[in-house]
């Protein structure tokens, strides 16, 4: 009896192409899968690059991922995402995420630097047409800010929908690039009289703020008290 065809998983790295190495400090591009979705998922905003008449553009904006592709929101009337429903087969977009972990201050100006993790993503951008499709971004933007919250809170309207255009994009042409460590002074530079070592920065939240017309009696949600 012939075996069912279990689903196969994908490599556990990307694939380098011309585009996702880099030409300085290749040494710090990775092309994990696990890496990189952690990077991913770990943001908030995103910049995305397309060219417009010409002449590049660069828009900061929220995100989100589910398995290998990620999905951007806005206005229908936004540049962007028109240009994506007008160009076939799509609009040719990068994507950037970065984390700024730690400052690098050095004895010497040259050798100041962040450590880093950040994540390029190369590709094809293409309208959101499917209803399922749609809805299923919005909830998974919504969840990517605070995992929970799309099942609390009520879903776009038929209006709303109308109005938000939403664009994906596939992680296929992908790499991540880190800079961790400590300070990268010259020999000659130690002696001097300067402070060096890292200054960590790190990502917190404040207690949260209710709505001043939020209803009596509701509480605070479990996914905000466990932050």
């Amino acid at each position: 009896m012939q075996g069912t065809a279990q689903p196969t998983s994908p490599p556990a790295a990307y694939t380098p192409t011309d585009r996702t190495v880099p030409t300085r400090s290749a040494d710090r591009a990775s092309y994990d899968r696990e890496l990189v979705h952690s990077i991913l998922d770990e943001g908030y905003v995103c910049h995305l690059g397309f060219v417009r008449d010409g002449r590049p553009v660069v828009l900061p904006t929220l995100y989100g991922r589910v398995g290998e592709r990620l999905y951007v929101h806005g206005s229908t009337g936004s540049r962007p995402l028109r240009m994506t429903g007008q160009a076939d087969p799509g609009l040719p977009v990068c994507l950037t995420v970065t984390h700024v972990d730690a400052l690098v201050l050095a004895r010497s100006a040259f050798h100041h630097s962040i450590n880093y993790r950040s994540v390029v993503v190369h590709g094809i951008a293409h309208d959101v047409t499917d209803p399922e499709e749609k809805r299923a971004a919005l909830d998974a933007l919504v969840d990517h800010v605070v995992p929970g919250r799309a099942a609390d809170s009520r879903p776009a309207n038929k209006k709303e929908l109308a109005a938000t255009a939403v664009i994906r994009l596939d992680l296929d042409e992908v790499s991540a690039k880190l800079r961790t460590g400590g300070v990268n002074d010259e020999p000659a530079d130690l002696p001097l009289p300067h402070w060096a070592g890292l200054v960590p920065l790190r990502k917190g939240y404040d207690a949260p703020v209710a709505d001043a017309d939020l209803t009596p009696g509701i509480g605070l949600p479990d996914y905000l008290t466990v932050r």
